[in-house]
């Protein structure tokens, strides 16, 4: 077995991933029936902390790092993509746009740190923006019936919250590089402390008066959705999803995410019973079509993301 070769375990892991971030999406649809994007994200993250912040040490990592993952996943990633389905962005939809941090996370291994662009990424990249070309095209051309589901501004937001992903990617390879033994739970609980009072404070700066104690009346779905993506989307799957990261080189990780809009699909199809239009449906061809050219045909260097 090489060095970097996946286990039956890191399998395992990443097919537990797929399955938690497949479901969060729907989570987040229905968590937001009662919650603001800003309420939204500090109540996911005081799950999140508590209560293993209370018996869980602090990962022997510098503090710089827990608190840019926290910045960037927390406030960044999941800031943008709640807002972005509350102002016009679907489950199904959201679960597929948010994996071209695949390729975010090769363009900063390129221009950052002179990783080689590879042939299969090179092929990625121009699938993916036809892919994105056929989205665009969905809101551009009025005879293909875009819906109020969907919104220019939610597909932005989208592309942005899975641009803050890839960065956090960054910082977990930079962190297993300087940090070899340290904890990914306790890593992933404390860095779930950033994002707590920015959240917090955004709700109470930009959150119109009447909404800002709306989560008081907010149903048990809301609440129990808020518990998932704290404690499961983002204690365990982050655990499971950083873990990989620390034994493998990112270039070799993100692809599995590949797995994440098929659930995402399905769910937000099956669940909350969401349209797809063409060419959505031929946007997600081309995205996913990216994804497997860039995985199967091995990303970047073999030695992935380096510090």
């Amino acid at each position: 077995m090489t060095p970097n070769s996946l286990t039956g375990r890191d399998l395992a892991a990443a097919l537990g991933v797929i399955v938690i971030w497949g479901l969060n999406f729907v989570a987040m649809k229905f968590a937001l029936h009662d919650f603001t994007p800003f309420q939204l994200g500090a109540a996911r993250y005081l799950f999140a902390v508590l209560p293993l912040a209370f018996f869980i040490r602090p990962p022997r990592v510098p503090w710089k790092w827990v608190l840019l993952y926290g910045l960037f996943q927390g406030v960044g990633q999941f800031g943008i993509l709640f807002t972005a389905l509350q102002l016009g962005m679907t489950a199904a939809l959201a679960s597929v746009l948010v994996q071209t941090q695949v390729f975010f996370t090769a363009l900063f291994g390129f221009f950052l740190l002179h990783e080689r662009a590879s042939r299969p990424l090179q092929l990625g990249l121009l699938l993916a923006a036809a892919g994105l070309s056929c989205f665009a095209l969905n809101y551009l051309n009025p005879g293909v019936g875009v819906g109020a589901a969907t919104t220019i501004l939610g597909f932005v937001l989208t592309l942005c919250a899975a641009f803050m992903w890839a960065m956090s990617n960054i910082v977990a390879r930079r962190v297993q590089q300087g940090s070899k033994n340290y904890s990914t739970i306790a890593f992933i609980v404390w860095s779930s402390l950033v994002p707590v009072l920015p959240f917090v404070v955004m709700s109470y700066l930009f959150d119109p008066e009447a909404t800002r104690w709306q989560w008081t009346h907010a149903r048990t779905s809301s609440w129990l959705a808020a518990a998932y993506l704290g404690w499961v989307a983002t204690i365990v799957g982050y655990s499971l999803w950083t873990g990989l990261l620390k034994r493998h080189p990112a270039n070799r990780v993100a692809p599995f995410s590949l797995g994440v809009p098929i659930v995402g699909l399905a769910a937000g199809t099956l669940v909350l019973g969401e349209v797809i239009t063409a060419w959505q449906w031929a946007g997600i061809a081309l995205l996913v079509a990216a994804l497997a050219c860039v995985m199967l045909g091995g990303l970047l260097k073999p030695s992935g993301v380096k510090a």
